[in-house]
């Protein structure tokens, strides 16, 4: 009995821990805080840059650090996210294109299925081959149901995802693809525009998804101002997610508040 009691306290205790990001963000939607994520694309680093990246990254108002890209070809990944804990202390959470971008030195990654697709490698083929490789890690894993908008354009994700994005004006067909992934079991849905779109997710589509829906909702893509980011969050955003503004401009967050 007592070798059973200490086995359920650890197992406990695990799970708390396994958790924790993700109770965070729970937290910070009852209380209605808003969450900033900046994204790294770890293809486009300059590394003799980095050291003012990281300093900016710190002044910013950012809450969370994203890396990952829909096709990342350098296999420095682990190097530079031990480079960045080495002066930011800003939570790293991995947003992979595939299996190939897991590192065991990020504290969560987001486990997605692209639910506005139909191919089967994004689906669940590519979480299939992943499952194995994150057992034997530390990582926090979060199912997100990830949702890809139309946004004016052919993004990075659609070309190599080999899928059509969802109708920025079919509103009912984006509302229940994003409430089958909550009846799925995600923890998290995530609505993206794209790196680098010329539209962002519409307002009235964000308004509508977070009023129906009860987990958390991450909003990405065209976000290209500080203005954009507020009106994301008075949609009902519950976290935002900053790439290409930031890419471009390190003096992006160079203000006293959102």
């Amino acid at each position: 009995m007592l070798a059973f009691k200490k086995t359920y306290t650890f197992t406990l205790i695990m799970k708390k821990k396994e958790q924790y990001m993700y109770s965070q963000i729970l937290k910070a939607k009852v209380k209605n805080q808003k969450l900033l994520a900046v994204l790294l694309d770890p293809d486009k680093i300059i590394w003799e840059d980095l050291h003012n990246l990281i300093s900016k990254l710190n002044q910013s108002p950012a809450t969370h650090i994203f890396i990952g890209g829909s096709l990342v070809q350098t296999d420095i990944l682990d190097q530079l996210i031990l480079k960045i804990k080495e002066s930011c202390h800003l939570p790293i959470v991995l947003f992979p294109g595939n299996p190939s971008q897991i590192s065991d030195q990020a504290d969560a990654i987001l486990f997605l299925s692209l639910l506005s697709g139909r191919n089967p490698d994004y689906l669940i083929d590519h979480q299939v081959k992943a499952a194995p490789i994150l057992k034997k890690t530390k990582l926090e894993i979060i199912s997100t149901g990830y949702i890809l908008i139309e946004s004016g354009g052919e993004t990075a994700v659609e070309r190599i995802s080999k899928t059509k994005p969802l109708d920025r004006k079919n509103l009912d067909l984006a509302l229940a693809t994003a409430q089958a992934g909550e009846m799925l079991g995600n923890k998290l849905i995530y609505l993206e525009a794209g790196s680098g779109a010329k539209q962002a997710v519409p307002l009235e589509m964000i308004k509508l998804i977070s009023r129906n829906i009860g987990i958390p909702l991450i909003v990405g893509g065209g976000i290209v101002s500080l203005q954009g980011i507020h009106d994301a969050y008075q949609a009902g955003a519950d976290l935002v997610v900053i790439g290409t503004a930031f890419e471009n401009n390190l003096e992006f967050f160079n203000f006293d508040k959102i």
